[in-house]
């Protein structure tokens, strides 16, 4: 019986158990849609040549755990790269990492004598992130944590809000905290989990009004205010006040509602106007805006606007009048030094004095 066992092991292609296949990491968990790559080396007796190399996956088939080839799956289709030789390295790299790649993975090799294969094995353990933000729901201040949920651990967790890092997963809440957020494996950023939103609650920031006239009001003219601000829930009562231009610490009360119309308008209509926006959290005031109200034609300001103008332009032009004169001036005392200094006036000078 031992000299069939012997007779088997010693035959070209017969399987032995005899092998010296390493794994540097026998259990490796990756993120899916990753690549991986498993560190794999082998020896074998002097004297002998390796003719091939092949790489198993544990399937099982009809009830049976069998080692299927890795060329023979249709699913590994261009996912699987032998990065090892035919001397000592065996190591494999599988891309594009499925939840189905989940198991144990073995390696075999050929020489002209025997075929060897690991006793050992690799087992891959493929798993997803997820996602999770404590309270998808906060009111500005409160605190927010964020939680990448995976069956692996990883010591480097990526955080991305709208696509932009975040660098804490720890925060109190504002504003611009609201958004869309995943996280990532470190090194493998383009691999996200699916994306969680958080609302944040405030009340009414940045309030301001806007104005709907032309460079100057008259009597008798309209103008209508607009109340805008950013609040979540968005602000639903808005209230108007005015001070008169003498006193601005009384207010009086105007009304409510996003737009104040003021049609026609009159002088008495001329003072600080402000809108106050609140919503359920809170409320928030504007600065105040000027209105001034004059009679028919141009107002104050643009008789100022006007003078200025004018101003600048004789400013301008006795620039303009002052450079051409000195030119002038220039040109004409160029044009007596040249004649003073010319050789035919010193000849007729000279022929004077001979006489």
């Amino acid at each position: 019986m031992i000299a069939v066992l012997l007779f088997l092991l010693m035959r070209p292609g017969t399987v032995s158990t005899i092998g010296t296949v390493t794994f540097e990491n026998p259990d490796y968990c990756a993120q899916k849609g990753s690549s991986v790559q498993f560190k794999c080396f082998y020896n074998y007796s002097d004297g002998e040549t390796v003719i091939q190399t092949s790489w198993f996956k544990g399937e099982i088939e009809d009830g049976i755990f069998q080692r299927v080839n890795l060329s023979l799956i249709p699913s590994y289709q261009n996912r699987w790269e032998y990065r090892g030789d035919h001397q000592h390295n065996c190591s494999l790299a599988l891309h594009d990492l499925q939840d189905k790649d989940t198991g144990y993975y073995f390696f075999r090799f050929d020489t002209y004598k025997y075929g060897w294969r690991s006793k050992g094995s690799v087992y891959l353990s493929v798993t997803g992130v997820h996602a999770e933000v404590k309270a998808r729901r906060a009111r500005a201040g409160d605190n927010v944590t964020l939680e990448c949920r995976t069956s692996c651990h990883y010591p480097n967790i990526v955080w991305l809000r709208d696509g932009h890092l975040v660098t804490k997963p720890k925060f109190t809440a504002q504003a611009e905290d609201a958004g869309y957020y995943s996280c990532s494996i470190e090194g493998h950023e383009s691999v996200q989990s699916d994306p969680v939103a958080l609302e944040v609650w405030y009340s009414p920031l940045n309030v301001s009004i806007d104005v709907s006239h032309g460079e100057y009001l008259t009597d008798g003219s309209n103008v209508s205010l607009t109340c805008s601000s950013a609040a979540n829930p968005a602000a639903d009562t808005y209230t108007w006040y005015r001070s008169s231009v003498s006193s601005s610490n009384s207010l009086l009360w105007l009304g409510s509602g996003q737009v104040l119309t003021i049609s026609p308008v009159e002088a008495s209509h001329s003072g600080l106007y402000l809108c106050q926006a609140q919503n359920r959290l809170g409320k928030s005031n504007s600065t105040a805006v000027m209105l001034a109200v004059g009679e028919e034609g141009p107002s104050c300001f643009t008789v100022l606007r006007i003078g200025l103008l004018v101003i600048v332009g004789l400013l301008l032009l006795s620039l303009v009048i002052i450079w051409a004169w000195r030119q002038w001036r220039n040109s004409h005392y160029s044009a007596a030094v040249n004649e003073t200094d010319s050789h035919d006036y010193e000849n007729i000078l000279s022929i004077t004095e001979g006489k």
